[in-house]
């Protein structure tokens, strides 16, 4: 059987402490990796914008098995409510082109979308850097003031609407940030 990844729904608000816990308890040669998909995005905090990690998928881990069967046995043995999603008798993977979405976003052991930087543009955002580049068809809607993008993913064949992390700033905003940006990373330069 090859390996694939397959979603496991969880009590929404515990997908940390399940992905740990069902880390711990499966076997590793029955489960590559369990995770909870984050996004980065900016929250400001006494008038400073500070960068915090969110739940991508809220109420959904994913798991990485050959063998959804024995993962589903574990899982019913656990003291906490997680399933493997089926449909009809069957546990479906993801698709490749959901894999492909969450994997180019993110990187084993580090399964968090990075912030996407965007610029306003008249009436639109262009989106100018991180992972959203090339994939604003799937945003549905940005909350500016809170610097989500809200996008809707096809997963196992249900429509899921999601946030992930969305800077957007007016062109002279943007490149002051870069400016400021700059100077933080290498402040021998300067900047006149």
């Amino acid at each position: 059987m090859r390996v694939q990844w397959y979603v496991i729904q969880v009590m929404k608000g515990r997908e940390d402490s399940m992905a740990s816990l069902i880390g711990r308890v499966v076997p590793k040669s029955l489960l590559q990796e369990v995770f909870s998909p984050k996004y980065e995005t900016e929250i400001k905090v006494r008038g400073r914008w500070v960068p915090v990690q969110k739940t991508l998928l809220p109420g959904y881990l994913i798991a990485v098995t050959s063998d959804p069967e024995g993962l589903e046995a574990m899982l019913r043995d656990l003291p906490e409510f997680a399933r493997l999603l089926v449909q009809g008798n069957e546990f479906v993977p993801l698709a490749p082109a959901e894999v492909e979405v969450i994997g180019s976003f993110t990187s084993p052991g580090k399964r968090v979308v990075p912030m996407s930087i965007g610029v306003k543009d008249g009436d639109r955002v262009v989106v100018t850097g991180g992972p959203l580049v090339g994939h604003e068809a799937m945003v549905k809607e940005i909350w500016r003031r809170k610097s989500i993008a809200i996008l809707e993913v096809n997963m196992c064949g249900r429509v899921v609407t999601t946030r992930v992390g969305l800077g957007v700033l007016s062109k002279e905003k943007w490149l002051m940030r870069d400016l400021r940006i700059e100077h933080e990373t290498a402040p021998e330069r300067g900047v006149a």
